[in-house]
């Protein structure tokens, strides 16, 4: 396929679709997730191919801890087992892996392979994969404010003083990745749940029906068509 003329700097995407993919042909909720996480790795090949720079996953939610504990386990489980088998392979590739989302309740194993992943592609300079694991986007901008306060109250500064962008910003976990321009969800579901809403203000949001163990490079081609067709304006008139 040809280069796309217009990429995305940054693309969001909510992995929907795990559960019913298993469901579908008869096997465990945990299969369909083992499934999601080859697509993963497509998606990371196919994005390096065309030239995305940063991806934001949606790989846990804060609300996902409702389920059931043993799917919760197995999530975790498929978590650790992509880092220990891929860490070698994305390090070749030159992929920066970064988490975006609360350390709390996150088991140690998990958050122990969480941190050498990050630590050990630091000085990548390839694409960023991030990785937003007990990530909930109110929980983050709650987060972030609290943030802003501790920091001025140490370094004295008054707390009357209004908050620019900037600050709230750098006081997100995604800092200092640049703003979502396209948000893809998959299975059908039209609705953001709770994730990276300041960052998608301005995003161009694609529905997909396609499960996410589905998604694959034409499934990608076909959002990145859809986005490259799209005038961005940003609440101004079109030029």
């Amino acid at each position: 396929m040809k280069p796309k003329t217009k990429l995305p700097e940054h693309i969001a995407i909510i992995m929907d679709g795990n559960g019913r993919w298993a469901t579908s042909k008869g096997l465990a909720r945990k299969e369909g997730h083992k499934e999601g996480s080859l697509a993963i790795d497509r998606l990371m090949d196919i994005a390096i191919e065309i030239g995305i720079k940063n991806i934001s996953l949606y790989a846990f939610s804060t609300e996902n801890w409702k389920r059931p504990i043993a799917e919760v386990r197995a999530i975790f489980g498929l978590l650790e087992d992509f880092i220990d088998s891929r860490l070698d392979s994305i390090l070749s590739k030159n992929i920066k892996i970064l988490h975006s989302g609360s350390r709390k309740m996150i088991p140690p194993g998990s958050l122990k392979r969480i941190d050498r992943a990050v630590d050990v592609t630091a000085n990548n300079k390839g694409i960023v994969i991030n990785f937003c694991l007990n990530y909930g986007s109110q929980d983050e901008i709650l987060n972030a404010f609290h943030k802003i306060i501790q920091n001025r109250l140490k370094k004295k500064k008054s707390l009357e003083k209004e908050i620019k962008p900037e600050e709230m910003e750098e006081a997100l976990y995604t800092y200092p990745l640049p703003p979502v321009d396209m948000l893809i969800r998959t299975a059908g579901e039209k609705r953001v749940s709770n994730f990276l809403l300041w960052q998608i203000a301005y995003a161009e949001i694609y529905f997909t029906d396609t499960l996410w163990p589905d998604f694959d490079k034409k499934s990608l081609h076909d959002a990145l068509d859809w986005y490259a067709s799209r005038t961005r304006k940003f609440g101004g008139l079109e030029k």
